[in-house]
């Protein structure tokens, strides 16, 4: 397949072809509209799309945001995680901040063309991008894809487990790795999506009718229930991982 992996640009509509990758009740987090509402009009530089040039379809899609950062990345990164970076982007463009360092925010490939290596292109593609506008430093909240399967097994454990060759057993994480990246900190609180429980029998067909942990196919954890309080939430963590440039 012959990519074309290009700034957005004019293609708003071709992009929109892969909107709904994501569970839905992913799709809910209060922090994401301040990003997808305003991604392609405020950091279009930095929201990569590719076409296949001989069908002129979508194929995969790389979100990334210049934020300010002034600590040593070495020493952690905020658990706030992929909320943070979004929050801090917004801010950025309203102060007029200078950005230090380019976060990662999303790379999502069309479900069919999935397990076939377009996931690293997009990777590879968002850290050119980061070097031509002259950045040094890419970080990305990584969403630990693996995670899903063992929801109950601490994300701090999880996160540094390596196969026999040193490298994660997380699909996702050792994409990040073998690009170059380095696992740095667990952002432990890195999306936080509420919601009634009536709001979470819609986004999932579960009846969220009993207080306690609620396991929800493809979440990395369990959704936090009170029938009391009428009112659910959902805590992701995720990996930091730093790519130097």
């Amino acid at each position: 397949m012959d990519l074309d992996i290009a700034p957005v640009g004019d293609r708003t509509e071709i992009m929109e072809q892969l909107t709904g990758l994501w569970p839905e009740f992913m799709r809910h987090d209060p922090t994401g509209g301040l990003y997808y509402r305003h991604d392609t009009t405020f950091w279009p530089d930095f929201t990569l799309l590719a076409v296949d040039r001989e069908t002129g379809e979508a194929v995969a899609k790389a979100h990334s945001v210049p934020i300010s950062f002034d600590g040593a990345i070495a020493d952690g990164l905020p658990e706030g995680g992929w909320d943070w970076a979004i929050r801090t982007a917004a801010h950025d463009r309203l102060s007029g901040t200078t950005p230090t360092i380019v976060s990662a925010l999303e790379i999502a490939v069309r479900p069919d063309l999935r397990a076939q290596g377009i996931s690293g292109l997009m990777l590879a593609a968002m850290r050119e991008n980061a070097v031509r506008h002259g950045f040094t430093d890419l970080v990305a909240p990584v969403r630990p894809t693996g995670k899903a399967a063992a929801p109950d097994e601490p994300i701090d454990e999880y996160a540094f487990r390596q196969r026999p060759d040193g490298l994660p057993v997380d699909p996702w994480l050792r994409v990040h790795v073998r690009a170059g990246g380095v696992i740095v900190n667990v952002a432990h609180h890195s999306m936080m999506i509420p919601g009634t429980l009536a709001q979470w029998r819609d986004r999932t067909g579960l009846p969220f009718d009993k207080s306690g942990p609620v396991p929800v196919p493809g979440a990395l954890s369990d959704v936090h229930c009170s029938v009391e309080h009428d009112h659910a939430v959902y805590v992701e963590p995720n990996v930091w991982v730093h790519h130097p440039l």
